[in-house]
């Protein structure tokens, strides 16, 4: 591609450049602690897992599973087993009540709030100080090591990096704070990261994003940003009220000297078509990470690469499920060198914050073992998360059965996808229903079935408000037999096949949607 002649927006005062220099010195040192080779890996990950389990021998949950008689790996797999959310909840909520030593030592005081569960609306990650300083910001560290590292001539830090987060909020006993981890992270930034960071701490925790987005825009339309950081979906809502702003066709016309964007959450794949557009040529440098409420997992340490590159020195000791083998709680863990290439796993993790054996619920693969790269392939079970919803199958079966019963009527089948966002048009959900006997008025059981959604998962909701992420549901009747007929060309009729409740990309409602019209017509 041929880059842009732009003319550069003046940088900050010349104490940025002095910045520039010293924190790109420290990140590329650091960038060369990151490249374990395989032997290093294995070695770092076992004397990990034993200073996890001696802080586990402090606490409730250690003493409950014997941590003080754990030697090793296999020992403390056949000990202490696997958990999830429904599990770890009654220890977590006695956290946030501000008991000590439950299942960390001391007193966690954050709790990063998300979405996803099959237990209630949203689940709390606990937070401790260990896993914020030494999890997160160390994964932050090690992104910025590994951009500065690919390009050693960087003058990002000569300008500021352009942060999107959430809000916080105290828990009813005040004892501990709840909210999105990006505004844990924000709320507690060293002083260095504050210095290169917009927009200001006021207007990065403000709660109403509708205002956070008015008040962003102004703030930062004459700044001289240099790197975008956040979930791509969110961004373009962000794009398109900026250019709207400028009266600019691109980007790079607002930032000329914007060179990275370091995005994760969701999957990039749908929005990077639209934002090549808003970033034209190739001066900007797109990475992928992938970092969750429960921890800071890998990086893309190059944009040719593929996968990302595991951080094993973040706190967090690693297993492994095959999915070929997945049952659950029930299921058998291998360690990091049992794992094989182009293999899909279910991820389980242990970290410095109290999550023991935890089942994350993402899949990955490996498409390097030397060193250790992965790719995130989906969930252990069928959602949609394309907007950073995190809709799971539990999620839009109670959605529906509220709206049946609202709006009377019964449903054969149904598929969900998402319908992405394009230009200023919002984003949607698209789902496609059998129904045995429809609903009177199909607009107010569509209205339904949102506001069902919206009050059983959080994240949901808020990508909802203000229609300026993700408007709401769009419905297409399907015809008789569809799902049986689908199921009959797949040979796949009969009680142990099922029609996929949830999927993350369109393919599949493509299929029926295909198939749908095809009926319509008498084909």
């Amino acid at each position: 591609m041929v880059k842009l002649q732009l003319k550069p927006k003046p940088t900050q005062p010349k104490v940025y450049t002095w910045v520039n220099r010293a924190l790109r010195a420290n990140m590329k040192r650091r960038a060369k602690d990151l490249y374990f080779d395989k032997n290093e890996a294995i070695t770092h990950q076992h004397q990990l897992l034993k200073n996890l389990v001696q802080f586990g021998t402090l606490v409730e949950y250690g003493n409950l599973y014997g941590f003080d008689s754990i030697k090793n790996a296999k020992d403390f797999s056949n000990q202490v087993p696997l958990s999830n959310y429904p599990v770890l909840e009654p220890y977590i909520e006695r956290m946030r009540n501000g008991e000590m030593d439950v299942l960390w030592p001391g007193k966690v005081a954050w709790f990063a709030k998300s979405s996803g569960t099959t237990s209630g609306i949203s689940k709390y990650i606990p937070i401790s100080r260990e896993n914020l300083e030494d999890c997160h910001f160390q994964g932050g560290k090690s992104e910025l090591a590994l951009y500065c590292n690919y390009r050693p001539d960087t003058k990002m830090f000569e300008g500021l990096g352009l942060r999107l987060g959430g809000s916080l909020q105290a828990h009813q006993t005040n004892m501990s704070q709840d909210g999105d981890l990006s505004a844990i992270i924000m709320d507690n930034m060293p002083i260095w990261s504050k210095m290169v960071s917009a927009p200001s701490q006021e207007v990065a925790l403000l709660s109403n994003w509708e205002e956070k987005l008015e008040a962003m825009v102004n703030e930062v339309v004459d700044q001289n940003i240099t790197s975008f950081w956040g979930v791509s979906s969110w961004f373009l809502v962000f794009a398109q009220a900026v250019l709207e702003k400028t009266g600019k066709e691109h980007l790079l016309e607002v930032w000329p000297n914007l060179e990275l964007f370091a995005h994760g959450g969701v999957n990039f794949a749908p929005y990077q078509a639209q934002f090549r557009a808003l970033f034209p040529g190739d001066q900007v440098i797109f990475l992928e990470n992938y970092n969750a409420s429960e921890g800071f997992f890998a990086v893309q340490d190059r944009p040719e690469s593929e996968g990302m590159l595991l951080l094993l020195d973040n706190g967090i000791y690693y297993e492994f499920i095959p999915m070929s083998q997945f049952n659950g709680l029930n299921s058998t863990t291998i360690a990091l060198e049992e794992v094989e290439l182009d293999t899909e796993y279910a991820l389980v993790i242990t970290t410095n914050s109290g999550l023991w054996r935890y089942l994350v619920g993402d899949t990955i693969k490996f498409t390097s073992t030397d060193p250790y790269r992965i790719q995130v392939t989906g969930r252990t079970a069928h959602f949609i998360n394309a907007f950073g919803e995190e809709v799971i199958v539990s999620d839009a079966e109670s959605a529906l059965h509220e709206a049946c019963q609202q709006h009377p009527c019964s449903i054969v089948d149904f598929h969900a996808a998402p319908s992405y966002m394009e230009g200023r048009k919002s984003g949607a959900h698209q789902w496609i229903i059998e129904f045995l006997d429809q609903p009177l008025n199909l607009d107010l059981f569509a209205q339904t079935l949102d506001e069902a959604l919206r009050n059983e998962n959080s994240d949901y909701d808020a990508k909802r408000k203000g229609n300026l992420l993700l408007g709401p549901p769009q419905i297409v009747v399907a015809e008789q037999g569809l799902f049986h007929t689908w199921l009959k060309q797949r040979n796949k009729l009969g009680g142990q096949n099922k029609i996929p409740r949830l999927s993350n990309s369109r393919a599949l409602i493509e299929e029926f949607l295909a198939l749908n019209e095809q009926l319509q017509n008498g084909q």
